[in-house]
């Protein structure tokens, strides 16, 4: 038997890119955002390896996810060069990598914080993994809408991981992200549709067509805008936050808007593109204002 077969051919860097870590490190802010605001406190190392617990869930989470969407991952030129369908690293050990890691974080968080975060840990890691990418993804259209709440999460946990519980602040976090997500994530299926028509899976442009997503864009921006002020309205965030909150879903629904109008060639594909970049800038703005105004700050002064 040929010795080298029975090692993996995988550098470091292939297994990294298996925990999708652009992915991860918006969990981790949110996470971490969570865990700052929530009352009581922890002490800095439990807080810290808490947020890296939640931070490698979210990783093993996304090898589950690539390891199951090799084939489709093959077919798109967004995904062609991961490192299953690239064939730097086996489906066997994509598999193995995400299952031991997902043990090993929900374990490690439940020891080290509560069994309440880490069973929303092991949950949103079944959600995602199982839910999400082996029924939602490719039976419908709704998929990132549902599938949306895996993403939505991590704030929740960094919460409970603090507080042993779940409170409305915490839920209001997840709200915000879970509504979030289907217009951001939309934004880039208008521009990679025919990846996704030819991997067969049925993202809303694919299956309902350009102009219903158009229109699900608006809308769910429209309930966006208000839901982001939420923590302003109820009063566990300031002033800075309601104005920034107020100015990003302004944008948003102006971006949204744009995306309404321009419908085809070169204006259309621009007015997603700059959805899809300054959602991203919308939600990190909101974290990192309630994180300094109602974390950082709060503990200074």
């Amino acid at each position: 038997m040929n010795r080298s077969a029975l090692v993996s051919q995988a550098e470091p860097r292939d297994f990294i890119a298996l925990l999708k870590p652009r992915v991860m490190s918006l969990v981790v802010f949110t996470a971490l955002t969570g865990i700052v605001i929530a009352p009581g406190g922890v002490h800095p190392v439990l807080a810290a390896i808490s947020l890296l617990c939640i931070a490698v869930g979210a990783g093993a989470s996304g090898a589950l996810n690539m390891w199951y969407d090799a084939d489709i991952d093959a077919l798109m030129g967004r995904t062609a060069t991961r490192p299953i369908p690239a064939g730097r690293v086996t489906p066997g050990e994509a598999l193995a990598f995400g299952l031991v890691l997902s043990v090993l974080s929900v374990l490690v968080l439940g020891l080290v914080a509560n069994w309440l975060a880490a069973g929303l840990l092991a949950f949103t890691i079944f959600f995602y993994a199982v839910i999400y990418t082996m029924w939602l993804k490719r039976w419908t259209p709704q998929n990132i809408v549902i599938g949306g709440a895996a993403g939505a999460f991590p704030p929740m946990i960094g919460w409970a991981a603090v507080t042993g519980s779940v409170s409305l602040e915490s839920l209001v976090l997840f709200l915000i992200i879970f509504i979030w997500t289907p217009p951001h994530f939309w934004a880039l299926a208008l521009i990679k549709s025919e990846d996704y028509a030819r991997a067969g899976v049925p993202m809303l442009p694919v299956a309902c067509g350009e102009a219903e997503t158009r229109r699900q864009i608006l809308l769910y921006t429209l309930v966006l805008a208000p839901v982001g002020m939420a923590p302003w309205f109820l009063g566990f965030a300031g002033l800075t936050y309601g104005v920034v909150a107020a100015a990003g879903g302004l944008g948003m629904i102006w971006l949204a808007i744009e995306i309404y109008r321009r419908r085809e060639g070169a204006a259309a594909r621009k007015a997603s593109g700059r959805m899809f970049a300054f959602s991203i800038l919308y939600l990190f703005a909101l974290f990192a204002v309630l994180l300094v105004e109602q974390g950082i700050l709060a503990r200074i002064l």
